[in-house]
């Protein structure tokens, strides 16, 4: 391992994920359910910060979707970084800058900005306390009043079992060959683990969740295995410890950034929410609340002398607030799932807030003023709102102002991650310049959507071609497709496309199709 690694994998690159806590706007939405001020997304002088940012995909895909901003991100590994930095040309971005510092040279650099936005995914929990003391001093030096931090980490006490077994399956992955390849890593890091669960262990019987938890690492990639549980430090926190830490920087816990957090009615029972109301301490509270519903990971919004909002400042600001769908009023469910309770959706209310956000995006303050929400309050709206957000198929949006040019940036990236698709499965996410964030989007939506881009007259050619060009076909079964059964089944596909994406991909500003491209759509899947 390489002696500037500190502890940390760098022999081994880390995944291409898109996170959606640390979009602008979503972290905004957040603290506005907390009744808590946030950086105006309308300012046209915005920075942001993301330390330890991997691949730099996040940063590159927010970068495009809100080009107001200037992005700064860095990541120790020069690997990620060079590669982040090719798609940012790719992409033609000009508002985001890419660094190879560690967190102790950052901190010293004298070009930098002060932040809006410092955030941090999946890096807390393992890197070294000398570390964690050099983020702290970066926060406390470079977030501006006022500025919003996000920080996700492990946390006890979910991560309580599993510490003991981590350290046993690592120990003897790396006794079995420490030049083991990183995917031979994690294979032989599972089969220890599913031997151990033969040998009758008692340690495994006393935490029977433990085999779960085992049993869906199968399905991860082998390098985020080796990224979660082969660093030297691996440091779940009891909420308590993260947020004395964190004080240091003068930072004020604000909230969940995850919508579905918020809604205690869902994961706790009457008694449990009773004792916590009663709880005056926050952290405290929350360290309680974590043992309620045995809290493994947490995302966290801080914020800088946070400003709490008066509530006609709050209703302002939820009537300006604009929403879209991700997905057609067919496919949103109609129930939403917590630990304890499951609320049903009423017809009543999320039949019209639904038709009406088909439509297109549009401001709170549009949709309330509808004859169909004349007998529905403003709080029943709002709660409706909170609940599709937790489902993850509404989302809050930036500003009209400014669309064209963040269409244009959008185009450039979207394009440049199409055409990765071309020759593999890499990125799964398109920027949106309506939401300002990410959107889920695999291999295949993306390649019709470039076929679209790039107006071609006929898209299953066009995608029958890539996959060709790539030695690729699609299975069914398991099984590669031949001849007639793979035009079928890429008809298929593209039927779909139109079904349950074009539309909304329109609304979401991926681009309505050219004229006829619609028509064409039709024709194919008849």
């Amino acid at each position: 391992m390489a002696d500037w690694s500190s502890g940390y994998v760098v022999d081994v690159e880390y995944t291409y994920g898109f996170y959606q806590e640390l979009t602008p706007s979503l972290l905004g939405f957040l603290a506005l359910l907390q009744g808590v001020q946030s950086p105006d997304l309308a300012s046209p002088s915005l920075t942001y910060c993301e330390l330890g940012c991997g691949q730099g995909f996040s940063t590159n895909l927010l970068a495009s979707a809100n080009p107001h901003i200037q992005f700064h991100a860095t990541d120790f590994n020069p690997a990620h970084i060079a590669g982040a930095r090719t798609l940012s040309q790719s992409a033609r971005l000009g508002n985001v800058h890419f660094y190879d510092d560690s967190f102790a040279e950052f901190l010293t650099r004298n070009d930098l900005p002060d932040f809006d936005f410092i955030t941090l995914h999946g890096i807390y929990s393992w890197i070294s306390p000398e570390n964690r003391r050099t983020i702290v001093e970066f926060i406390r030096r470079k977030l501006k009043p006022g500025g919003i931090a996000y920080i996700s980490y492990n946390c006890m006490p979910g991560w309580a079992s599993t510490m003991p077994l981590r350290r046993l399956l690592v120990e003897h992955t790396v006794a079995k060959g420490s030049q083991l390849s990183p995917r031979s890593r994690a294979s032989t890091f599972l089969d220890f683990a599913e031997t151990f669960n033969k040998l009758d262990m008692r340690f495994l019987a006393n935490n029977p969740k433990l085999a779960k938890r085992l049993e869906r690492l199968r399905s991860q990639n082998p390098n985020y295995i080796v990224h979660e549980y082969f660093n030297t430090e691996s440091n779940p926190f009891y909420f308590m410890d993260l947020a004395k830490e964190l004080s240091e920087a003068k930072l004020t816990w604000v909230g969940p950034a995850n919508a579905l957090e918020n809604l205690d009615e869902l994961h706790l029972t009457k008694e449990q929410r009773e004792f916590l109301a009663g709880v005056d301490n926050v952290a405290l509270r929350q360290m309680t609340r974590d043992h309620m519903v045995d809290q493994q990971f947490r995302r966290d919004i801080f914020i800088k002398g946070p400003v709490r909002l008066a509530a006609h400042q709050i209703r302002d600001k939820w009537l300006d607030t604009r929403f879209a769908l991700s997905a057609t009023g067919a496919k949103i469910p109609r129930e939403v799932q917590g630990m304890h309770h499951t609320v049903k959706l009423q017809s009543a209310i999320y039949d019209p807030l639904i038709g009406a956000l088909d439509q297109g995006s549009k401001t709170l303050r549009e949709i309330v003023n509808e004859p169909a929400f004349s007998g529905i309050g403003f709080d029943r709206v709002v709660q409706a709102i909170t609940f599709l957000a937790a489902l993850g198929k509404c989302h809050p949006c930036l500003p009209d102002r400014g669309f064209s040019e963040r269409k244009l940036q959008t185009d450039h990236f979207n394009r440049a991650v199409a055409a990765e698709a071309r020759i593999e499965r890499k990125y799964g996410y398109f920027a949106s310049p309506v939401t300002g964030g990410g959107i889920a989007s695999d291999r295949m939506a993306q390649l019709i959507w470039l076929a679209l881009y790039e107006k071609e007259a006929d898209i299953v050619r066009f995608v029958d071609k890539a996959l060709a060009e790539a030695g690729q076909r699609l299975l069914k079964d398991g099984k590669p497709l031949k001849g007639e059964d793979h035009t079928l089944e890429l008809q298929k596909r593209v039927a779909e496309f139109e079904q349950d994406l074009l539309g909304v991909w329109a609304n979401l500003g991926l681009g309505a199709p050219v004229a006829g491209k619609a028509a064409e759509l039709r024709r194919i899947r008849a």
